[in-house]
């Protein structure tokens, strides 16, 4: 889909909108959802929704809004004065959310979420299950990160990421990413058409200085390369004109449209290279990194010349060039212990190093993703 024509044909589309886009920047909005840009886009999505098309939500806000609820003059930087912002928010959001699609009579529908929901397989295809469910009901899906219980470990970065993370979990066609500007910019003009993100990164300026979103441009391009390798366009656009999405299905030349990978990655590659945090690494002789890049083959034991990490079989692992350069991504067969036993090791030698024999490759090409 390298022109926009085919836009028009999507039938799920995931919409995230950021907390900047959707409340307000200044602190007297802050709390105020009526002041934000919830009726607007519930009209706009609930059009779509007319018209046969599936909807998903991605919806940030909910410690905007308990902030302004709470009182706080700026964003509490303490974990635990912004989980009770996103208690407090979280429900603000939610109200927000079922006034604004009440003219429509669309039934609202909450997914909170944490990073180990998706990174566990059973509770990520469980999550796809009700999510399809709600979507067949015509409810409208709305997603946020569970900031409550959410930290470090467990965060998704921010909902740029949960975006790109639930257009696979929908199946989607179609992610949009509303802003508070226009796309991406370069020399203050707008950048329609991106087709290798790599090459537009030096447009994005470190983001700095604003206590209400946590994303910004690059966490978008960041986003929209994720989904282009599952085969999803993504369109980066202007939260504030009111019949963008209209204009987007229309493959009018609005935003900044990110072509998808000609090749799809499959769901549950997708899902190794993009949603599982990678537990070490893996250090690859040249011809074990080679075999991998342009044979597609998998990773034996006689390839590895180093071990980091602590990682348990079936954990994901980054596979690493003698240089440090990243290869790939995989689940491995052996935690850090035996894979360390085995580097360099034939694979008749496996049994005898180890005492059994748990697979010929550490990382088999079927649990192996190229980055």
């Amino acid at each position: 889909m390298s022109t926009r024509a085919g836009l028009a044909s999507a039938r799920r589309i995931v919409v995230k909108v950021g907390s900047r886009s959707l409340v307000g920047a200044t602190l007297h909005e802050l709390g105020h959802a009526e002041g934000g840009r919830f009726a607007p886009i519930a009209r706009q999505v609930a059009a779509l929704r007319e018209g046969g098309r599936a909807v998903v939500l991605v919806s940030s806000g909910a410690v905007a809004l308990g902030r302004g609820r709470l009182g706080f003059a700026a964003r509490p930087r303490d974990i635990a004065e912004l989980s009770a912002c996103a208690a407090v928010g979280q429900s603000l959001l939610m109200r927000s959310w079922e006034a604004a699609f009440a003219p429509s009579g669309a039934a609202v529908a909450q997914l909170l979420l944490t990073h180990a929901d998706l990174s566990d397989r059973e509770r990520y295809l469980n999550a796809r299950g009700a999510l399809d469910a709600l979507l067949e009901l015509g409810a409208v899906p709305v997603i946020n990160e569970n900031d409550t219980v959410a930290v470090d470990e467990i965060r998704f970065g921010d909902n740029d990421q949960l975006a790109a993370m639930v257009c696979t979990l929908a199946d989607a066609d179609l992610l949009v990413l509303l802003s508070d500007v226009e796309g991406l910019l370069a020399d203050g003009a707008r950048v329609p058409i991106v087709e290798d993100v790599e090459a537009v990164r030096s447009l994005v300026a470190p983001r700095a200085g604003d206590d209400v979103g946590s994303g910004g441009m690059g966490s978008k391009l960041e986003a929209a390369r994720r989904a282009a390798r599952r085969g999803v366009p993504a369109v980066i656009a202007d939260a504030r004109d009111e019949d963008v999405l209209a204009k987007i299905l229309a493959a009018q030349d609005v935003g900044t449209y990110v072509v998808p990978a000609p090749v799809r990655l499959p769901s549950r590659k997708h899902w190794i290279a993009y949603t599982l945090r990678p537990r070490g690494d893996l250090i690859l002789d040249d011809g074990a990194a080679r075999a991998i890049r342009e044979g597609g083959r998998s990773l034996l034991p006689a390839g590895v010349i180093g071990v980091r990490g602590t990682f348990a079989p079936g954990d994901a692992v980054v596979l690493r060039a003698a240089d440090g350069a990243e290869i790939g991504r995989g689940l491995t067969r052996y935690g850090t212990a035996d894979a360390a036993t085995l580097a360099g090791a034939r694979t008749d030698e496996i049994r005898t190093r180890l005492g059994f024999h748990g697979g010929d490759e550490l990382v088999h090409r079927d649990d192996l993703v190229l980055v």
